[in-house]
C-alpha cells in the first residue's frame, strides 16, 4: 500500500452480497434492472480500495468479483451468440445472481424485522429496574454508517484530493497510523463531533490520506470514536465517544505498538 506498510485487520460482518445490494441501493435502481457492467464496475472499485488499504478481505468478495466479471463478459457477446428470444429471461446472465440477491435480501430483512421484535419484547417486563446513571449517549441518526457507506466517504475524499493535488512522486512518511491516532484523540474532546471529510483538510499527500483513515479505522475498534449519518447515504459524521474517552486501554495500545513495530 502507498504510503504505509500497515496492516487491516477489520472484521467486516458484511459479505459481498450486502455490497451488492448497497450499491444497488445507492443508485435507486431496481434490483431486478440491474447493469451488470456498472454494477461490476463498482464493485471493482471497492475492491482495489480495500486492496489499497491493505485490508484484508474474505474469499468470497473475491470469488464474487470473478463472478461478476463472468457476467460481464457474457454480456458482451454478439446478438448472434445470444440465446434465442424464448429462452431470454432463465438465460440472461443476470438471473441467477438477480435470485441470489432477491433471496439474500428476503432473508434480511426478515432478521432486521425479528430484531426490531426483540427490542419490542425487551420493554415489554411489567416491572423495570431502575436506569443505571451512566453518561448520555447522543441519539443515534437515522441510519446506520457501514463499513460500504465509510468506504464511499473515503472513496470522494481521495478523489477529491487528488483532483486538487499534483502528487507526482513525492513520498511523505512522516505520520504513521499510530501519530495519527494521537492527533485526532487530542483534537477531539469527549463528545465533540466533526465531518468526516474534515479530517483530511490539513493533509498535503495522498499517503496522509491514507493513514489518517486507517486512523479512525483503528479509533473505531477501540470503541473511541463512533460515525453517524443525518440521513441513509447522506454526510457522515464523526464524533469520540464521551465514555470511553478517557484513556487508551493498555491492551490497545500494545495492540498498536506490535502493528507498527
Amino acid at each position: 500500500m502507498e504510503g504505509t506498510d500497515y496492516k487491516v485487520k477489520l472484521d467486516i460482518f458484511e459479505g459481498p452480497l450486502d455490497l451488492l445490494l448497497y450499491l444497488i441501493k445507492k443508485d435507486e435502481v431496481d434490483i431486478h434492472n440491474i447493469s451488470i457492467s456498472r454494477i461490476t464496475s463498482q464493485y471493482l472499485d471497492y475492491i482495489e480500495t480495500f486492496r489499497m488499504l491493505n485490508i484484508d478481505l474474505a474469499a468470497e468478495f473475491i470469488l464474487m468479483a470473478a463472478n461478476l466479471m463472468y457476467l460481464k463478459s457474457r454480456t458482451l457477446l454478439p446478438r448472434q451468440d445470444q440465446p434465442p428470444e424464448e429462452d431470454a429471461e432463465e438465460d440472461d446472465p443476470r438471473w441467477e445472481l438477480i435470485r441470489q440477491l432477491i433471496e439474500y435480501k428476503k432473508f434480511k430483512d426478515a432478521a432486521g424485522f425479528l430484531s426490531l421484535k426483540e427490542v419490542e419484547q425487551e420493554g415489554s417486563f411489567a416491572y423495570q429496574p431502575e436506569k443505571p446513571d451512566l453518561p448520555e449517549e447522543p441519539p443515534v441518526g437515522l441510519a446506520e454508517v457501514s463499513i460500504f457507506d465509510l468506504i464511499r466517504a473515503f472513496q470522494n475524499v481521495l478523489k477529491r484530493f487528488e483532483e486538487s493535488h499534483d502528487l507526482g512522486d513525492i513520498v511523505d512518511d512522516r505520520y504513521t497510523v499510530a501519530d495519527k491516532i494521537e492527533m485526532l484523540l487530542f483534537r477531539f474532546v469527549p463528545g465533540q463531533a466533526a465531518r468526516f471529510d474534515s479530517l483530511f483538510e490539513t493533509a498535503t499527500t495522498k499517503a496522509e490520506v491514507i493513514v489518517t483513515f486507517l486512523a479512525v479505522l483503528e479509533l473505531m475498534k477501540m470503541n473511541q470514536f463512533i460515525l453517524r449519518q443525518t440521513h441513509l447515504l447522506g454526510e457522515i459524521e464523526i464524533e469520540r465517544r464521551i465514555h470511553t474517552a478517557a484513556h487508551v486501554e493498555a491492551g490497545e495500545e500494545e495492540r498498536l505498538e506490535e502493528s507498527e513495530a
